[in-house]
């Protein structure tokens, strides 16, 4: 028979959802931290979401918007700060050693990520619910991508981090698309290199070659880690949330393809 299947990672493939994401987070954060948002200049506010664009590369999942909003209060702020780590710390430092950064935050500030995870959702889902408009127009789909979906004969499944409900409602009412919930595989379905062995492994698909698209340079090294994955074709997308220094890094990869968004929207097709 033959054909293509096409996982397709979600935030920085299909959908820019930085804006959303971000105002997000400084929701969240609000709740989660109410003192220290208190009398907080809006320009500082303003500069927090401004920067925020600027860091998006470092975040895997999602609640992790919510500890940079606060890292980068502690860092306008010195009378707030709880970390060791915000004294001095500017963007370029978080793009280069959040995995460093990370955990120390998370045991200085005492934070449970699944209740990071809980309270993001929440509020998400809080907006959603009184303002689904805006909602939605604080993302976007990258140009092209929501006709090559639309049109595309290949097998699609989106393998993100993003909660399944967000991804599902972004790509009917944004896109206009309707993907099935079960080729939707979400938070919570498990590490994406185990959701790639069970896409691989699934009889209807053991003739089509297989494609996985993704913006983080890490995924796709976990990827390369594992022979068991071998017959996938590897494809970092220029576009999405990465930094000049990763996308060097991949094109120095064999099994990386580092593709641009006008030649991924023609493959997908």
């Amino acid at each position: 028979m033959g054909g293509d299947l096409y996982a397709l990672d979600f935030d920085g493939v299909l959908c820019d959802s930085c804006g959303e994401s971000s105002l997000s987070a400084l929701k969240a954060a609000k709740v989660r931290w109410t003192s220290l948002f208190d009398g907080v200049d809006p320009r500082i506010e303003e500069w927090i979401v401004d920067q925020m664009h600027i860091v998006r590369p470092v975040v895997e999942t999602g609640y992790e918007n919510l500890l940079l909003v606060r890292l980068l209060l502690e860092i306008q702020i010195p009378s707030i700060r709880k970390s060791s780590v915000a004294d001095g710390l500017n963007i370029q430092e978080i793009l280069e050693n959040w995995s460093r950064l990370k955990p120390i935050i998370m045991s200085e500030w005492d934070e449970d990520r699944e209740a990071l995870i809980h309270l993001f959702g929440r509020v998400r889902d809080e907006w959603m619910e009184n303002d689904l408009s805006g909602w939605i127009g604080a993302n976007r789909f990258y140009p092209g991508v929501a006709d090559a979906l639309k049109f595309s004969s290949s097998s699609v499944y989106i393998v993100t981090t993003k909660q399944g409900r967000f991804a599902e409602a972004l790509l009917r009412e944004l896109a206009g698309v309707n993907i099935p919930s079960e080729r939707i595989y979400g938070l919570g379905t498990g590490p994406k290199v185990e959701v790639l062995k069970k896409l691989q492994s699934m009889s209807q698909h053991k003739d089509l070659t297989l494609h996985f698209v993704e913006d983080r340079l890490a995924t796709l090294k976990n990827v390369i880690k594992e022979p068991a994955l071998d017959n996938w074709n590897l494809y970092l997308g220029r576009w999405g949330y990465n930094t000049e220094k990763e996308r060097e890094e991949a094109e120095s990869i064999p099994r990386i393809h580092v593709v641009d968004l006008s030649d991924f929207s023609k493959k997908l097709k």
